[in-house]
């Protein structure tokens, strides 16, 4: 069977470079809050385009801290596409706030600013949209929509590494960005860890107090309740050393998904549909197809592996049963979470198992 996504890989091709840094730290004997985290940061902000990021222990850490650090809370909403990864909406109940569960575009599936239009409330303290599979969402709508309301943008980049809207990079289009480092994303670590971007440098320096127990700096003094949600040195080392490689990786990742958009066209699948108005970086392949289960029997009887991005769609999950608000019924969502199927890509996949994926599919009859 050829794995879905072989994280393996990307090590062994990179693994001098790799090794170097995190023996780096290990010689060095300081783990945390030290100099590989301020050169990560430093430059992952450069690279974005940005002023400033902190470096957090998770995807879903940085969407809490962030949300945090705008003053969101009990008794307020913020709205959340219905089909996106279960987390986008558990840091929302991490804050005490409640997910205002909103539908998504047909064509693209990221969060569809006409819904969010007719579903805001009063209540509404941010919006969340998601840049799903690697595609942004309708920024310039959604910022429309969120400036004429007076609320903050917090966008879900955890997949969007070097997406692009409108020639603005992924991480620079709302108010504050949160990202995943998570070992499969386009750019991921060994394990967890995550990131807030911003160009507000005081909404940047409370996340660094939040992710710290609320400390002052370096004094043992602390300013307000929070936990340890704290990127680690040999993460910030892990990834310093795979950004430079970043581009390229996406570059494959986007030869493939053409190659595959091209060599599929006319098969029983609906194909993903990527805005001219962005850039995606194929952080996934989704296709759908009505048949799901069938098809993806017919493809693990030909030896390929895929994925479901996501079977449920947010408030179908028994987590967010009572805890969320769905004003109108995520038609689009729900279908599409009966529908979706991811197939393997990723920078490192042969071309032989990409040609293996192509037969399987278009053999489905």
């Amino acid at each position: 069977m050829l794995p879905f996504h072989d994280v393996r890989a990307q090590y062994l091709a990179h693994r001098a470079e790799i090794d170097a840094a995190v023996a780096r730290v290990l010689e060095r004997g300081h783990y945390l809050l030290g100099e590989e985290l301020l050169a990560f940061e430093a430059s992952f902000a450069a690279w974005l385009g940005a002023r400033g990021a902190v470096g957090v222990a998770s995807g879903t850490a940085s969407l809490e801290l962030a949300l945090r650090a705008l003053g969101v809370g009990p008794g307020a909403e913020v709205a959340v596409p219905a089909l996106t990864a279960a987390p986008t909406a558990m840091a929302v109940l991490g804050v005490g706030a409640t997910p205002l569960v909103v539908d998504v575009r047909a064509d693209t599936l990221t969060l569809d600013p006409e819904a969010l239009a007719r579903a805001a409330s009063p209540a509404l303290a941010a919006v969340i949209p998601v840049h799903l599979y690697g595609q942004c969402a309708d920024l310039e709508a959604i910022r429309a929509f969120a400036d004429a309301r007076g609320v903050p943008v917090v966008e879900d980049a955890a997949q969007a590494h070097g997406a692009a809207w409108g020639g603005r990079l992924a991480g620079t289009l709302g108010r504050v960005a949160c990202f995943s480092f998570y070992p499969t994303k386009n750019l991921g670590t060994a394990g967890d860890a995550g990131a807030v971007v911003s160009d507000d440098t005081a909404l940047l320096e409370r996340v660094s107090r939040l992710r710290n127990y609320g400390r002052r700096g370096d004094e043992y003094l602390f300013d307000e309740p929070a936990g340890n949600e704290r990127m680690d040195e040999l993460h910030a080392a892990i990834l310093a050393a795979k950004l430079p490689h970043l581009e390229a990786w996406n570059r494959r990742r986007t030869e493939r998904a053409h190659a595959y958009l091209a060599r599929l066209a006319g098969s029983r699948l609906a194909l993903p549909v990527e805005d001219p108005r962005g850039r995606s970086v194929w952080h996934q392949f989704v296709v759908r197809v009505a048949d799901r289960e069938g098809f993806r029997r017919h493809l693990a009887g030909q030896g390929v592996a895929t994925a479901v991005h996501y079977p449920a769609c947010v408030h179908e999950l028994a987590a967010l049963a009572g805890r969320a608000r769905v004003p109108e019924r995520p038609v689009q969502a729900e279908r599409a979470a009966r529908e979706v199927v991811s197939l393997p890509i990723y920078p490192e996949l042969p071309d032989a198992h990409a040609e293996q994926v192509v037969a399987a599919v278009r053999s489905f009859a």
